[in-house]
């Protein structure tokens, strides 16, 4: 969803013309990656991190504007509310101490952002939902000044007749509410972790991140809390997938409907052939750029999510998106769950290689882990291809099985053993322990006697100092 729009109104014309370009780049797609005209680049890794800024009352500021005034930095861009920001990096080759210099960068990033959010009397803070936003919060009057962001609005509401998005989330309390906009979106800020791969190995990159995402999820989880309600553990799933729901048909927000087969290219065939087109914006670039291509996957949010971005030379290269995590708590957190994702992904990658991925776990189980993992974290119970895992908790399953296996990827890419062991060395700590940032925030409420002002300026003091999340102290 980075590209902008010129407009937020379509006329039945720019639907057809669209609907006909995207037509004709996703059959120029699968020509081109049979002809072997992807990149086979090695394995690259990246990041976008979602922040908030908050004022000196834990609250949400609505001050990007003002922000990006003063931060000039191409690594943000604003996001869908005016309280919302997105710090990406530099893509780095997945080999030597490139995680070690992911943090650092990150970190750099994170330090300056923050000094100027301070110039406004704000606050940088990375977590998946704000404890301290409300309802009213989510409203137009809110929005970022992107037309991208008030073209979706518009058009996913049209989808919908103009009915209001209904929002009905069971867990530990019980949410349900009306909203008539996709603004409550921006409740939901994440650690995205992209992995470019060589294209021939990347439907099995793909697949192999689909399987990961439920051990990575429980082990990283962190939005326990929304409008004061304690539902998921990673509530951002259930709230995101509701919150841009066009009606009828797929959903928008999804863990997708199967693996990829033999081609990446599968997935785009789907988009074009399964979900309607959302924002007819026309471009007049060439087919090679798929412009039209990109926007249509851009509102398609798979929780893994396969993308198109082309190499410096200009060579069309394969990303894969790894869209499940919150973001926070700390930078060195985020980093562990990074280097955590990519080496499970490069072991099963390799191991569901040499036969496939549904040999290795059937797509409806995959599924089914993801979604316990969400509600549950560490204690959901997930079933895994090893029967002695089955039935059990992702706990056990991570320590006994899934960090040797990140190891083993981590070294297969090329990451130092130092580098491969600091990160997994933080996972392994935190499994043990069981304290995630949805558990530290749980645990921590009830001795703050339910204040989730201060329950949030704990956490933003525990961020700054930036030790790992398992080892705060109630």
């Amino acid at each position: 969803m980075g590209q902008e729009v010129s407009h937020s109104h379509f006329s039945k014309n720019d639907y057809k013309r669209f609907s006909r370009r995207l037509q004709e780049e996703t059959q120029l797609l699968t020509q081109q990656m049979d002809a072997g005209m992807f990149s086979s680049h090695a394995p690259m890794g990246g990041f976008e991190i979602e922040a908030w800024l908050v004022d000196e009352a834990m609250r949400p500021a609505p001050k990007n504007i003002a922000f990006f005034e003063r931060f000039k930095n191409l690594l943000a861009t604003p996001e869908l509310a005016q309280f919302n920001i997105e710090l990406n990096n530099t893509p780095l080759l997945l080999k030597g101490t490139a995680l070690n210099q992911f943090e650092c960068e990150m970190r750099a990033v994170f330090e300056q952002a923050d000094a100027v959010a301070q110039q406004l009397n704000s606050k940088i803070l990375l977590t998946g939902i704000l404890p301290t936003a409300i309802n009213e919060d989510f409203c137009v009057e809110n929005m970022s000044a992107m037309k991208r962001y008030r073209a979706l609005n518009e058009t996913t509401l049209n989808a919908r007749d103009n009915q209001p998005l209904k929002l009905d989330i069971q867990g530990k309390q019980h949410f349900k509410i009306e909203k008539h906009s996709v603004m409550i979106e921006a409740a939901t800020t994440s650690f995205q972790i992209h992995l470019q791969t060589p294209w021939k190995v990347a439907h099995h990159y793909y697949n192999a991140s689909i399987i990961a995402s439920a051990p990575l999820m429980a082990v990283a989880s962190n939005s326990p809390f929304l409008f004061g309600k304690q539902l998921w553990h990673e509530t951002r799933i259930p709230l995101f997938e509701q919150a841009v729901d066009t009606g009828p048909g797929l959903r928008r927000v999804t863990f997708g409907t199967s693996y990829a087969n033999n081609s990446i290219s599968e997935c785009f065939a789907e988009n074009l052939n399964m979900f309607p087109v959302l924002l007819p914006m026309l471009f007049d670039g060439k087919p090679e750029e798929f412009n039209h291509l990109r926007l249509h996957n851009g509102v398609i949010w798979r929780w893994n999510r396969p993308l198109v971005g082309f190499d410096e030379d200009g060579t069309p290269h394969i990303r894969v998106e790894q869209r499940v995590l919150p973001a926070g708590p700390t930078v060195v957190d985020m980093m562990a769950n990074a280097a955590f994702f990519y080496g499970i992904t490069q072991n099963l990658m390799e191991e569901i290689s040499a036969e496939s991925a549904s040999d290795k776990m059937p797509f409806a189980t995959a599924k089914n882990n993801f979604y316990q993992a969400a509600q549950s974290g560490l204690q959901g119970v997930i079933e895994w291809g090893d029967n002695s895992f089955s039935g059990s908790s992702l706990q056990g399953l991570i320590i006994e099985d899934l960090l040797p296996r990140a190891k083993l990827g981590l070294v297969a890419l090329g990451i130092s053993n130092d580098s491969a062991k600091y990160y997994l060395d933080i996972i392994a700590e935190r499994t043990a322990s069981g304290q995630t940032g949805a558990v530290w925030q749980i645990n921590h409420l009830p001795q703050v006697g339910g204040n989730m002002q201060q329950l949030t300026a704990d956490y933003l003091h525990h961020q700054h100092i930036g030790n790992p999340v398992h080892t705060w102290e109630h």
